[in-house]
C-alpha cells in the first residue's frame, strides 16, 4: 500500500524550490558586475574595504598614479583562472592599465581589510590610489572596459 503525499510536504518542497530558484538568480544578476564602492561614513576610521584602503593597497603595491586593477584569487579557484585571463586581455589592449594579482592564502590579512570575502574579486583603483569600484564573480569584458576608460581618461588629463 503506498502512501500518498500529504499536501504540507508539496508545499514545502514547492517552496525550497521557489527560495533557491529566487537566490540563484540573484546571486546571477550580480556575479560578475562592477559595483561603486561607497564613500567613508564613519568619522572615526575607513570603513571596511572603503575607498581609503590606501595603507592596505600600498602594502599590495598598488603605484601611485596608475589606474590598477587588483584581482584576488585562490589557488583552486576555477573561476580566478577566467577572470585572470580576462583581466590580462583588458590590460594587454588598454595601455596605462596595470593588473596586480593577489593569493588570498598568503595576504589574508589584507582581504579581510579590504572587505573581499570571496574569490575572484576585481578591485578598480583609480589614479588617485582610491577603490571606486568592486566586483566579484568573473566580469564581462565589456563591464571592465567600462569601468577603467573614464578613469585612464582622467589620469591623462
Amino acid at each position: 500500500m503506498q502512501q500518498q503525499p500529504t499536501l504540507t510536504g508539496v508545499v514545502v518542497v514547492v517552496a525550497v524550490l521557489a527560495l533557491a530558484s529566487v537566490l540563484g538568480w540573484w546571486r546571477r544578476r550580480r556575479d560578475g558586475r562592477f559595483r561603486p564602492v561607497a564613500a567613508p561614513v564613519d568619522s572615526l576610521g575607513p570603513p571596511s574595504g572603503g575607498a581609503s584602503g590606501s595603507a592596505a593597497l600600498a602594502a599590495l603595491g598598488v603605484p601611485a598614479g596608475t589606474v590598477t586593477l587588483v584581482q584576488f584569487s585562490a589557488p583552486v579557484c576555477a573561476p580566478c583562472r577566467a577572470t585572470r585571463r580576462v583581466l590580462a586581455d583588458v590590460q594587454g589592449r588598454v595601455d596605462g592599465l596595470r593588473l596586480i594579482e593577489v593569493d588570498v592564502e598568503e595576504r589574508l590579512d589584507l582581504a579581510r581589510e579590504l572587505d573581499v570575502w570571496r574569490t575572484p574579486t576585481v578591485l578598480v583603483v583609480d589614479a588617485a590610489g582610491r577603490i571606486v569600484q568592486r566586483a566579484s564573480g568573473v566580469p564581462a569584458k565589456g563591464a571592465i572596459l567600462a569601468a577603467v576608460t573614464p578613469l585612464l581618461a582622467e589620469a591623462r588629463r
